[in-house]
């Protein structure tokens, strides 16, 4: 076999290869321990390995011994340069996925092992002249050009990287930080004053194939995807279970500009069922306009995921869940809810106990910042025998156990007076949407 200059062709090939590698790894779940190995052993060695083997000319068989720990070391931070600089590239993009930087960075690795067969006459030429100047020194500049080489190299990975993600201007959010897969962007119709981005693929591995997606463009609720109230409306509804403060009414709902906003305001109302209520909000529901009613979209199994920002203030109740079609709970999944505070995010599965109870798990959040401060994308990804949680594309909670079965509808409230009414003064609050969408496989 051909050996390239510099190294043998097994070096080139394993380099070439180790990509594509760990980017089918990525097709195993997120917490696989072999997954997590491959991604990372290649994150952390190849591109930069690949980008000084490309960079730099062939050490002297006589320095190659001497330089073996000093071009590990060089090939490790140019590696992990290119990552956080491609990374970033796709998160600024609002396109960033944890496959998506593989793949990119799989084909760059690909491309430097490639571009150094071009060369070899050049290389040869440099070895039989090793000193054109007569200094003394041989022609190979030493680490201080391979780092400088190896650095352009990252860059030229992180502009490839940022070319292919999405080039809106990046709102001004407040996300927890990168420190997993993110959502990543495909293009979208709508425009938010918000700072509305495109929607985002799923974070969790697999195929996936959209069946459900709004991104609440034109002026007006679609009310073909959505109802204002639950199943058991009659001239608006509440969810005495929790014993809410507030009395659901389509009034509430509004979509404007790209963003669906559920509005509650302090204004005393009276509900069909003759009790009095001090507040009024909004909420949609995929499921029924009525008892009798079929419901507008139930799903089974699935990706869902919202990117959304919740009114700042406590007393207020936001939740982005899932009810049984058959309306009896539970089950219920809770992808978040904000309950008492604006800092935890809750994620939650709730389940029939032996005697008919009511049982659940669930695990907080609590974020570096205060949720309301900017929008965030909450996602579940529930499949038939787990249950996994994301936030801002991050794997926040996973179970395996009580995994519920049955045709579900989406629901987006903002409940009101859970588990304690608002602060004297506080008189409105706004939940908003920039999109919803659900993924199955």
């Amino acid at each position: 076999m051909r050996r390239i200059p510099g190294g043998p062709v097994a070096v080139e090939v394993l380099l070439a290869g180790s990509g594509w590698i760990a980017l089918a790894s990525t097709l195993l779940p997120a917490a696989n321990p072999l997954r997590v190995l491959l991604v990372t052993a290649f994150l952390v060695a190849c591109p930069g390995a690949a980008a000084v083997r490309w960079a730099a000319p062939a050490p002297d068989s006589r320095r190659r011994a001497s330089t073996v720990l000093e071009t590990g070391c060089l090939a490790v931070a140019v590696s992990l340069a290119i990552a956080a600089l491609v990374a970033e590239a796709f998160f600024l993009g609002h396109a960033f996925t944890a496959t998506r930087v593989v793949a990119t960075l799989a084909g760059l690795t690909t491309l430097l092992v490639l571009a150094r067969y071009p060369g070899p006459r050049l290389r040869r030429r440099a070895r039989a002249d090793p000193d054109p100047s007569g200094s003394g020194r041989p022609a190979d500049a030493g680490p201080a050009l391979r780092v400088a080489r190896g650095l352009l190299a990252a860059a030229v990975l992180a502009a490839t990287g940022a070319g292919c993600a999405d080039r809106q201007s990046a709102p001004s959010l407040s996300p927890l930080p990168p420190t997993g897969a993110t959502s990543s962007a495909v293009p979208s119709p709508g425009t938010s004053t918000a700072g509305s981005v495109p929607g985002p693929s799923p974070a969790a591995p697999g195929p996936w194939h959209a069946v459900f997606q709004d991104d609440f463009t034109g002026s007006a609720l679609d009310t073909s995807r959505w109802t204002t109230c639950y199943d058991w409306n009659v001239a608006g509804c509440t969810n005495a279970g929790n014993h809410e403060s507030e009395w659901y009414l389509p009034s509430q709902v509004t979509v404007d500009q790209g963003v669906l906003s559920l509005t509650a305001q302090r204004q005393a109302t009276t509900g069909s069922d003759g009790l009095h209520y001090p507040w009024r909000s909004g909420m949609v529901s995929t499921g029924r306009d009525s008892w009798d009613a079929t419901p507008r979209h139930t799903f089974t199994y699935g990706y869902f995921a919202a990117r959304l920002r919740i009114p700042a203030g406590a007393g207020f109740f936001p939740a982005f869940w899932l009810m049984p079609a058959s309306r009896t709970t539970p089950p219920e999944l809770d992808v978040v809810e904000f309950i008492g505070t604006t800092r935890s995010a809750t994620m939650t599965v709730h389940w029939t106990g032996p005697g008919g109870d009511d049982l659940h798990e669930g695990r907080r959040f609590t974020g570096p910042s205060d949720f309301s401060a900017g929008y965030h994308v909450f996602a579940l990804d529930w499949e038939k025998t787990s249950l996994t949680w994301y936030i801002d594309g991050v794997a926040r909670f996973s179970l395996k156990e009580h995994v519920p079965d049955v045709p579900m509808e989406v629901l987006l409230t903002l409940a009101v007076g859970y588990p304690h009414p608002p602060a004297a003064g506080q008189d409105s609050a706004v939940l908003q949407a920039d999109w919803i969408r659900v993924w199955q496989h």
